[in-house]
């Protein structure tokens, strides 16, 4: 077994549900040193950055260290990996801590890495990150499987929906309970009405909720939050708006995410680095668009070459299934590498 399938295993095994990465966070901080980052620090958010070279020119590699809850139970089965952030991100991570740290630098470059907390709840660390560089390119660290460059998400509104009142006879006053509910109803009809199915996942809106909670108790309240994924082109202030338009009276909307779609196209000189990777070791590489949302949406504002890569089925985040084969993470280090060195390389980037 090598020394990165090793450092995955480990990090897989360590809890780091958003909101409690500290200790997977501790251990990703000393270990980083052992494959090749010079300088380690942790930022007052919680963010682990790694550091090599002098130069002016920053490739900054970013992934996540924190999981949603859940997920199967931690085993070794053979070549598969099962646990919760096998796939989502750890293991892209810790492809880009391993190709980073072993990426030879020519004159003017330096390599950051980062592990973000917070990914999955509100990409405080990656938000905290924004102001702190200036990447001349960069790779999100997100499962695309060994041969995807992904090159677009989705956007998000993240939506709270709420209403309380001190109590009534159902009877009489259905209340901030149903008001709540019939609000949500109302703005999940309003996504589908704007949805085309005939399009692609990349140009379609969707609607989930995310939480919910009422009761009746000294008052009634309830609480639901919305999640609502942003085709590409969509104005994330008037889709507020028209949403917030559909809730009914007394029920409150705060907006706890708010992200634009973004795609950079197959001509991004990072998608072709790294698809020019993927050849290099002998396969054909794909495109990708995803329906979902990554701190690749905020890491658009750098203006920089952009684009996703990492080991792992998508199709297997936040699930019980989820796991990640340890061939599939070997060669996507290989990958990283080849692609990495072509951007960095004279007359690519």
């Amino acid at each position: 077994m090598t020394a990165p399938e090793r450092f995955l295993i480990d990090l897989v095994a360590l809890a780091s549900v958003s909101g409690d990465e500290a200790r997977a966070a501790a251990f990703l901080a000393r270990r980083l040193t052992d494959f090749g980052w010079s300088s380690v620090e942790t930022d007052r958010v919680g963010n682990v950055i790694g550091r090599r070279g002098e130069g002016k020119r920053e490739l900054l590699l970013v992934g996540h260290i924190d999981t949603v809850p859940g997920g199967p139970p931690f085993r070794l089965d053979g070549d598969l990996l099962w646990g919760r952030g096998a796939v989502d991100a750890k293991g892209p991570l810790c492809a880009l801590v391993a190709a980073g740290g072993a990426l030879p630098l020519p004159e003017g470059w330096r390599v950051t890495v980062v592990a973000a907390v917070g990914e999955e709840r509100d990409s405080r660390g990656m938000r905290h990150r924004l102001d702190c560089h200036a990447p001349a390119g960069c790779v999100i660290g997100e499962p695309s499987g060994t041969t995807g460059v992904t090159i677009a998400y989705r956007g998000r509104l993240l939506l709270a929906l709420s209403a309380a009142d001190g109590g009534a006879h159902r009877s009489g006053d259905a209340g901030p309970l149903t008001a709540t509910l019939l609000s949500a109803g109302s703005v999940i009809d309003r996504v589908m009405e704007l949805d085309d199915p005939s399009r692609l996942v990349i140009d379609r809106p969707a609607a989930a909720v995310a939480a919910m909670a009422g009761e009746e108790r000294e008052g009634r309240s309830a609480r639901i939050e919305i999640d609502v994924r942003l085709p590409l082109g969509a104005d994330v202030e008037a889709w507020r708006a028209d949403l917030s338009s559909h809730v009914r009276e007394g029920v409150a909307v705060d907006c706890l995410d708010a992200v634009a779609a973004h795609s950079v196209g197959r001509s991004d000189a990072m998608a072709r680095a790294l698809a020019a990777g993927v050849r290099a070791c002998g396969d054909r590489p794909a495109f990708l668009v995803k329906g979902g949302t990554a701190d690749f949406n905020l890491a658009a504002g750098w203006g920089c070459p952009l684009a996703a890569y990492g080991p792992g089925d998508s199709r297997l985040d936040h699930t019980d299934e989820e796991r990640l084969s340890l061939a599939e993470f070997a060669r996507s280090v290989v990958v990283l590498r080849a692609g990495l060195e072509r951007f960095v390389g004279p007359g690519v980037s």
